[in-house]
């Protein structure tokens, strides 16, 4: 069952259990401040979704992009320089607030890459949980190039996911890695066929949203917080999760056989 929501640029689909989240700016899909803070409050409500979205796919409604760059131009304002002498915006810092908000959403999130995810876009599937693209995927940090450095998680994530050797190149060079070359490194996941591109990503997503809802959500957190953590502390972190999930579930089944 398909059911539609447009917000602005944005639109949300649902497909059975997956709700498809889908970014439409002509001509090049050019990531704009607005559309960035409405994408925040898109992940409030699919947050509070938990049923009916148990997995979220992010895609780019413009044939040859998923999402190109943050546009920051005409926004000098914005940077100020504190007391002690630190650079500090608190404008920007709200914006990037919303890269972490898509980490922590409680479901699985996937970005379905047919095209170019550059600079911000390409941040933007590194806050996913999940990266699949088509043979004409095109992942780049391009920052670089115009002579600043990624700002929304780019030098955190990428070498926490590729290894800092590949990330380096990638940020240092702002060079464009093919899909094929991305998935050799670990950037993607899966590269699925480009004929049906989308609803190929669905039946990829749909595929982990058979498994059962509070266990995705428990097993994206454990995940997630091993990653900040020393060893030692990750695994007491998962017993925690995974016991309050055990019996959690324990606990339903109990009150159905009732």
């Amino acid at each position: 069952m398909k059911e539609e929501r447009t917000v602005s640029k944005w639109n949300v689909e649902y497909h059975n259990s997956v709700a498809l989240v889908t970014y439409r700016n002509p001509p090049d899909n050019l990531l704009e401040i607005t559309s960035l803070l409405e994408l925040g409050g898109i992940f409030d409500r699919l947050a509070d979704e938990p049923d009916r979205a148990k997995v979220v796919v992010i895609s780019g409604g413009r044939d040859g992009y998923f999402i190109d760059h943050l546009d920051i131009s005409g926004r000098p304002d914005w940077f100020k320089v504190g007391r002690r002498g630190e650079w500090r915006s608190p404008e920007f810092e709200s914006l990037l607030d919303v890269f972490h908000q898509l980490e922590e959403i409680p479901q699985p999130t996937i970005a379905a890459i047919d095209g170019l995810a550059a600079g911000g876009g390409s941040e933007i599937a590194l806050a996913c949980t999940l990266r699949v693209g088509s043979p004409r995927a095109r992942l780049q940090q391009s920052e670089i190039l115009a002579g600043v450095i990624p700002g929304g998680g780019g030098t955190v994530r990428l070498p926490r996911l590729v290894g800092p050797g590949i990330a380096a190149e990638v940020i240092l060079s702002g060079r464009v890695f093919q899909a094929e070359e991305a998935l050799r490194v670990g950037w993607l996941n899966a590269i699925l066929p480009a004929e049906g591109f989308i609803d190929n990503s669905l039946r990829w997503a749909e595929q982990i949203a058979q498994n059962s809802g509070p266990a995705l959500i428990a097993a994206k957190k454990s995940i997630n917080d091993s990653l900040r953590l020393p060893f030692r502390e990750a695994i007491a972190r998962e017993r925690e999760i995974s016991l309050r999930n055990m019996a959690t579930t324990s606990l339903v089944a109990g009150a159905a056989q009732r």
